[in-house]
């Protein structure tokens, strides 16, 4: 039976209510006697009224125990309409805990059946079956409310059931019950498939949609012969059935577990499956892959087969606790908004993310799959089987998913080294959001997150990416043997179980981890080895920029420091616990001093002069004495610290001298990702064709290495990350201007053309090599890339080749293929977006997606809406390159011209990209100069 963990709330109704003023509530009052058709309301007084309208959160008067829900979709549009519906009976049983005569339960989108002609639920005493005399029913759409005003009260302790009969669309909008269309062998297909999280289960049926509020789900689904129902627990009963003289087939199942409505999923298709079992000591456990026959047929899903046992085992054995389960379905979604869904027993997946095929799949797309079925997995333990009270809390559950995919499939193939690309992947990405102003602490007040935007806004990269560089942290300070042993205790929120633990710590946990979790940002420790003293700032990437959020730790945190001194590893972590210290041990004496090793620490480092210089000549003479993690953690620190004027510019720049020697992905993945920002600010400017020849010049002896490595490149490195390297290698030097590399991919890309059956390209380097070619190439190259894309029958292959299109120079063609995305028969709600920001990082496009956004972001925002468009990426994407006082207007006037309505979930982008460009200007204006005389000096071949 799952649990769910409290944390502290406080009732905001008391004071709504205060702050209405009897003028506001007497002139809402009038409103309410207006006739709405369907939605009326003769409520008993204004005050509950404002109650209703104002409150976004239930009253948690009643809680339900369970849930007994038939679904009908209908594969098929209706004749009359056009539209594809499906019904449903829902009765929910529930127990009175406070005595009250108003039910609130969520609905939104449903139509519903009324009972006698009258009502749109019926309520009765559980057992007896007596029927309660309603005053009225009425849908609240602003709170999302089916609201039951009875005549009497509930008795607090009673039990009782709702009954109700809807009706919904089976849209195409990706969320909660939606319908998802593909096409196999000439045939176009249905599938009926649910997206319930965060705030969509009462799109489906009426429920109580909080997570806390947990219940069993007895379910049963009505569908097409021929066709397969699927849902959270196993299949118990299928039967035939007539209804109206036509035959249906009938699925139940067996009841779930405990669970909030969040995780529930309901699916219909013709999909088939690959299974195997895991015997367990206590029970025998279901493993299952379903997709599309032809994706299925190909073996795309044996790959995901065959990690999820030995990652189930992995979670066993690292929780403790044995599957709950027993089975375990993954499916895989033509149409599906987020990468994956972790619903408790059959996890939802993009194609592109749980299937894979050797013959057209990259070690990238076998990488992923494995992170991501290892995600999502984690949740079945924390956060289906635990759960969180409410959505302020998101971190805890999406940061310990991240950091645990990565030990997951780490076990599942444990030569990849997957452990260490945690701090490409999370930490420096997540880095370049938390040093905003508009950033925001992993924890949040549970009053101040109650709208569904509110919510959605909760899911973003502090969350997932901070969250899990927090709990790496913790773990390595606490040892990984305690911080597990912390999940053992109490499961619930582990923190707890430690949080007066301290051990060798000079603090408690909770002491430690508080400044973390509760107050934005992180710190930039710096160490002036010359003298010894050991200082901590808030770093921030506008050093002008004024926090006006105030923090109960006033920026201040206890930092564990993990040092080397001259190529010797200090034994112990030193903690950094005031604003500054002089520590003598890191004096330097002639030896360089190195802190957070392996980026375990989530901060940046600075140091004095001296000790940069003693890095670079360390690094220029002899890189592999410093760990690969610390020479991509030295690259990164050092741009960012440049760009918050903590450091030159041309300090910055000399952390890349030394990679024309490197051959390891990590440092020249970070400077990479550091260099696409000169690239954005720089590559309309006099700045890019120095920067090229630099650029070059640097990757040239990289693009060498791994030429001589495969054999004229008639293979691929055995190891990883050096396959990860190759493609650095081919795309840098093809987009400085190696003549060769521009040769090879044109060549290999042509043949492709000449005979398109026989693709000769490897998986790992397509999506380099067709977008080198199609940016080299014109319309030709475009419509063989379109052509091959209209007909791939691999998502993975899709995506590839959906990227590399928007990689060309026409700007007629990227014009066009930005007007696609307004048409989802042609590129698909959930890849709009993918499409639109990969337009505008090509500096030809660019212009192109910011006119389109603006001109079509009225109809995209009502339209799509939020279940299939992520408007926050999308902002940030058309966002990224502005740097000049005309952009930072237009996006200005963009903002004023949207205010009224607002921009939903992507508010917090918006502010982001405001302060973004604001920077960018500053940045550019400050540094353009320095830059270009750098990168002349470099290829003048003057030292540096």
């Amino acid at each position: 039976m799952g649990k769910t963990c409290r944390v502290s709330t406080l009732c905001v109704l008391c004071v709504i209510l205060a702050l209405v003023s009897i003028a506001t509530i007497v002139t809402l009052w009038t409103l309410a006697l207006t006739d709405h058709g369907d939605v009326t309301a003769p409520w008993d007084s204004p005050i509950i009224f404002v109650l209703i309208l104002l409150s976004y959160r239930l009253s948690m008067d009643v809680i339900p125990e369970y849930y007994n829900i038939t679904i009908w979709p209908r594969l098929s549009p209706d004749p009359n309409n056009g539209l594809y519906i499906f019904t449903g009976q829902s009765t929910v049983q529930f127990e009175c805990v406070k005595e009250t005569n108003l039910i609130l339960i969520h609905s939104s989108q449903l139509s519903y059946t009324r009972q006698d002609n009258k009502h749109m639920a019926s309520v009765t005493t559980a057992g007896t079956i007596k029927v309660l005399i309603q005053k009225s029913t009425w849908l609240q759409p602003e709170t999302q409310y089916l609201v039951i005003n009875l005549k009497s009260k509930l008795r607090q302790g009673q039990k009782y059931q709702l009954y109700t009969e809807f009706t919904g669309e089976l849209a195409d909008d990706l969320s909660g019950f939606y319908r998802s269309e593909y096409e196999e062998d000439g045939l176009q297909k249905i599938v009926a498939t649910s997206q319930m999280h965060p705030t969509y289960a009462r799109k489906t049926f009426p429920c109580f949609d909080e997570p806390a509020l947990k219940a069993i789900f007895h379910i049963t689904l009505i569908h097409p012969p021929g066709t397969v129902a699927l849902s959270n627990g196993m299949e118990r009963d299928i039967a035939n059935i007539t209804i109206d003289g036509v035959s249906w087939t009938k699925t139940k199942f067996e009841p779930t577990k405990n669970m909030s409505t969040y995780l529930l999923a309901i699916i219909v298709s013709d999909y088939t499956y690959i299974n195997t079992t895991q015997k367990d000591p206590q029970v025998i456990l279901c493993i299952r892959i379903w997709a599309r026959r032809k994706a299925i047929d190909l073996g795309q899903g044996n790959y995901a087969l065959n990690v999820t046992g030995p990652i189930l085992d992995f979670f066993q054995s690292y929780y403790n606790i044995a599957y709950p389960l027993t089975k375990s379905d993954q499916i895989a979604l033509p149409d599906f908004y987020y990468g994956a869904m972790e619903n408790w027993g059959l996890v939802t997946y993009r194609e592109t993310n749980l299937l894979y095929d050797p013959e057209t799949s990259s070690s990238r797309n076998k990488e992923k799959t494995a992170t991501i079925i290892a995600h999502e997995l984690a949740h079945m333990w924390f956060g289906n089987l635990v759960t969180l009270r409410w959505w302020n809390e998101v971190w805890l559950n999406e940061g310990f998913a991240s950091y645990v995919s990565y030990l997951g499939a780490d076990h599942a193939e444990p030569t990849w080294n997957v452990r260490d690309l945690i701090v490409l992947d999370e930490i420096h990405k997540v880095f370049a959001v938390d040093a905003l102003t508009s950033s925001h602490p992993l924890s949040s007040n549970e009053d101040s997150i109650v709208l569904p935007n509110q919510i959605s806004e909760q899911f973003d990269v502090i969350s997932y990416s901070k969250g899990a560089a927090v709990l790496r942290m913790l773990s390595d300070v606490l040892s990984e043997p305690v911080f597990i042993q912390g999940l053992s205790v109490c499961f619930c929120i582990f923190l707890l179980a430690v949080k007066e633990y301290n051990g060798s710590l000079p603090h408690s946990v909770d002491r430690i981890m508080s400044p973390w979790v509760l107050q934005m940002g992180f710190p930039v420790v710096t160490i002036n080895t010359a003298i010894g003293k050991v200082s901590q700032k808030h770093f921030l990437l506008d050093a002008d920029s004024n926090v006006t959020v105030k923090s109960p730790y006033n920026y201040e945190w206890l930092i564990p420091i993990r040092w080397i001194r001259g190529g010797t590893v200090q034994k112990d972590i030193w903690w950094l616990m005031e604003k500054e210290v002089i520590n003598l041990e890191m004096k330097s004496d002639g030896f360089w001093v190195l802190a957070n090793i392996n980026v375990t620490g989530y901060y940046r480092v600075n140091y004095d002069l001296g000790n940069w210089e003693r890095l670079f000549t360390q690094l220029n003479t002899n890189h592999k004495v410093i760990p690969v993690i610390n020479r991509a953690q030295l690259v990164d620190d050092a741009f960012s610290l440049a760009r918050a004027q903590l450091l030159s510019t041309s300090l910055a720049l000399r952390t890349t001298f030394y990679l024309s020697k490197e051959t390891e992905y990590m440092p020249w993945q970070s400077a990479l990702n550091n260099l696409d920002y000169y690239y954005l600010m720089l590559d309309r400017t006099d700045v890019y064709q120095p920067m090229q020849d630099y650029i070059r010049k640097q990757v040239t002896p990289l693009f060498l290495y791994f030429k001589n490595m495969t054999l004229d490149w008639s293979s691929v490195p055995v190891q990883h990350t050096d396959q990860y390297n190759q493609e650095n290698a081919i795309r840098m030097a093809c987009r400085s201007g190696v003549p060769e590399c521009n040769s090879l991919t044109t060549t290999w890309f042509k043949k492709w053309m000449e005979e398109p059956q026989q693709n000769m390209i490897h998986p790992n380097l397509r999506s380099v090599v067709y977008c080198s070619a199609i940016a080299a190439g014109d319309e030709a190259e475009w419509e063989f890339g379109w052509s091959q894309f209209k007909i791939a029958s691999v998502a993975n292959e899709a995506n590839k080749l959906m990227f590399a299109l928007a990689c060309t120079n026409n700007t007629e063609l990227l014009n066009r293929y930005l007007s696609y995305t307004l048409n989802s028969t042609i590129i698909r709600k959930q890849d709009a977006t993918s499409v639109i920001t990969s337009v505008a990082s090509n500096r030809a496009g660019q212009k192109l997606a910011w006119d389109f956004v603006r001109n079509h972001w009225e109809y995209m925002f009502t339209e799509y809406g939020v279940g299939s468009f992520s408007f926050a990426s999308m902002i940030t994407g058309v966002t990224a390159r502005f740097s000049t006082p005309a952009e930072l207007q237009e996006l200005k006037e963009f903002v004023e011209a949207h205010s009224a309505t607002g921009f939903g979930s992507a508010t917090l982008a918006v502010d982001q990209a405001l302060e973004r460009t604001r920077m960018n200007i500053k940045w550019l204006q400050t540094n353009k100069q320095e830059i270009l005389n750098w990168f002349n000096s470099q290829n003048g071949d003057q030292m540096q």
